[in-house]
């Protein structure tokens, strides 16, 4: 679509899932986590607040009218139902690329960009850089390179418990994996769009003697779009807790249940 086709998206909604033909990230924003690993997965939380150059301001109940509903109203059918469009069909590497220039696009984009910034690459400083060059605004590329390197130094993969580069010592699955819930925007003109993602996360090290066993986690990220150069680019990105859920009385699985199932099970390609 040309530019200034949908303006003023004040439509809200959740995402939908497509299979694509293979992992596309299997990655999991900065989140909290439970037990031992509370404090370290803290810190990995406010890493997050790094991706923006500037940051996000605060805007109270910014909500278009659209995208809320009354205190004991159902939700409206347009904010849950999918949309039936496809996100996209090019990529950048693993990176869905090439989202339409309307509200569902936004937020298609909105919603892989949480996966992509959440994944395991952001651990290595080359897979990191792909990623920010990949969906970040051209203008804001070098000081998020900047932000993210002072956040993801070789001393934080390290209280991790992974290599200095990021990795997984032998023996050990590193866990990082994000999937959004849904998505509404909450602030549109014709070439920006602010994007809330509500996810759930994986965040740990998988292994028999670690200290960092994989917890999950319930977030929302906050993004600024805008339409650069015929797609949808991140200028600022933000994060805060929640909504969680209840938990459940899940039977939590043995290191080498989760270690298996990161192995076999891919990741999507979201789409309003």
């Amino acid at each position: 679509m040309s530019p200034g086709d949908e303006q003023g998206y004040t439509e809200a909604g959740q995402t939908r899932t497509r299979l694509p033909g293979g992992d596309p990230y299997g990655g999991a924003p900065r989140r909290g986590g439970r037990s031992s690993s509370r404090s370290l997965v803290t810190v990995v939380g406010v890493v997050v607040l790094l991706i923006a150059a500037i940051a996000f301001a605060n805007r109270g109940d910014d909500s278009s009218a659209g995208g809320t509903t009354k205190k004991g109203d159902h939700p409206h059918t347009s904010s849950t139902a999918a949309s039936g469009t496809n996100p996209v069909d090019t990529k950048a590497g693993n990176i869905p690329s090439g989202f339409a220039h309307t509200a569902q696009g936004a937020q298609s984009a909105a919603a892989n960009y949480a996966v992509a910034l959440g994944s395991a690459g952001m651990f290595n400083k080359a897979e990191r850089d792909f990623i920010l060059q990949s969906i970040v605004t051209p203008s804001k590329v070098t000081s998020s390179e900047a932000a993210m390197d002072n956040a993801y130094t070789p001393a934080f993969n390290q209280n991790l418990g992974l290599t200095k580069d990021g990795a997984a010592p032998r023996g050990y699955t590193f866990v990082s994996r994000t999937s959004p819930i849904g998505t509404k925007v909450t602030e549109s003109t014709s070439d920006t769009a602010t994007v809330a993602v509500w996810c759930s996360g994986l965040l740990g090290l998988a292994g028999d003697k670690s200290t960092n066993p994989v917890t999950n986690s319930w977030f929302t990220i906050t993004m600024k779009l805008e339409w650069t150069a015929g797609d949808w680019k991140i200028i600022t990105h933000s994060q805060q807790e929640g909504p969680a859920p209840v938990p459940g009385d899940d039977r939590a699985s043995g290191s080498d249940e989760i270690s298996k199932a990161v192995d076999e099970y891919g990741g999507f390609t979201y789409a309003r």
